[in-house]
This record gives C-alpha cells, sequence and structure tokens, in this order.
C-alpha cells in the first residue's frame, strides 16, 4: 500500500511539475471524492479509506506548496472530521467547510475564502455532483467533476483546465 502511495505521488509531482500556473489551493468533496462512500453510513469509530490516488495526490500538492481545504456538504460533520483526523488528512488543510446544506457549494467557498483571503481565480475543485461544479464554476473556481474519485488523470485535467483559464502557458499556441 506504501509503495502505491510513493507510485502515485510521484507521478502526480511529475504531472504538476508540467504546468508553471499552478491553483494555490485545491479544494475538495469527501464523498465519492476522496472517499468511496457516503460517511453518514458509517459511526465515528469505523475505519474509513480513501480512493487508491487521493493520498498520493493530497502529498505532492502539499510538496509543490498548493494549500488544501476541504468543502462537503454531509449531514454528519463530526463523523466526517473524525474520519479526517484518523487518516491523517485534517492537518494537511488550512480549512474544513464541511455542514449540511441544501444548496450547493457556494456558501462553502465564501467561507474558504474569508478564511484564506484567496481569490475563487486561484483555487481548483474536485466533486462528484455537477450542480457542484456549474455553482462554484460561476464563482470563478476551476472546477473538475469526477467520476471514480480523484485520480491522477482528474487531476491532469483539473491542472490543464486551471493553466488554460488563466492564460499562460499553452504549450501549443496554433490550438
Amino acid at each position: 500500500m506504501e509503495d502505491d502511495e510513493e507510485k502515485v505521488k510521484k507521478e502526480a509531482l511529475e504531472i504538476i511539475g508540467q504546468f508553471q500556473e499552478l491553483p494555490r489551493l485545491v479544494v475538495f468533496d469527501l464523498d465519492y471524492t476522496l472517499w468511496p462512500f457516503y460517511c453518514e453510513f458509517y459511526y465515528e469509530d469505523d475505519t474509513p479509506y480513501l480512493y487508491p490516488h487521493a493520498m498520493g495526490i493530497l502529498k505532492a500538492l502539499k510538496e509543490k506548496g498548493i494549500e488544501l481545504a476541504i468543502a462537503s456538504r454531509s449531514p454528519t460533520s463530526q463523523i466526517a472530521k473524525v474520519f479526517l483526523v484518523k487518516l491523517g488528512i485534517d492537518s494537511m488543510c488550512v480549512a474544513q467547510e464541511i455542514f449540511s446544506s441544501w444548496t450547493n457549494k457556494t456558501e462553502h467557498f465564501q467561507r474558504i475564502h474569508r478564511r484564506t483571503g484567496l481569490p475563487f481565480s486561484s483555487m481548483l475543485f474536485f466533486d462528484d455532483e455537477d450542480r457542484n461544479i456549474e455553482a462554484t464554476s460561476k464563482m470563478g473556481v476551476t472546477s473538475i467533476l469526477v467520476g471514480n474519485g480523484v485520480n491522477l488523470g482528474a487531476l491532469r485535467q483539473g491542472l490543464s483546465e486551471f493553466s488554460q483559464k488563466s492564460g499562460c502557458c499553452s504549450r501549443n499556441s496554433k490550438d
């Protein structure tokens, strides 16, 4: 398991290294983005687990000096927070906005913005729900829909879209 995580981290670092324009903050949803379940169906004493590429990607982003945050609409925020501690992710994040909401994640991002002072245009966001992607994109956040959790392909797509939005570094200027 440790070897796989290191392999993913190494590959993620290579992907990150291909882009000159990087986000200052990468925000992750939890359920079906970092982990493959809804945490409200679990208890605090259960053992959480991540998608296979998630930890390697998180560690690579941190190593490159990119801040991390969580934006989750979980109705069981206490369980989600306990799981983040158990997985060692809580200490990696500059902001954790985990609260139940019937709307999309605009309020989560307003709070993250107030906490970090970072503009939405310097953020990259991964989520598994279309409505959250649409709403945060309108705010100026580069937002990526993930199908089976965050993985190296989603990371590459996110960094590519972020770089294009930043108007920088298109290697093929004829496109």
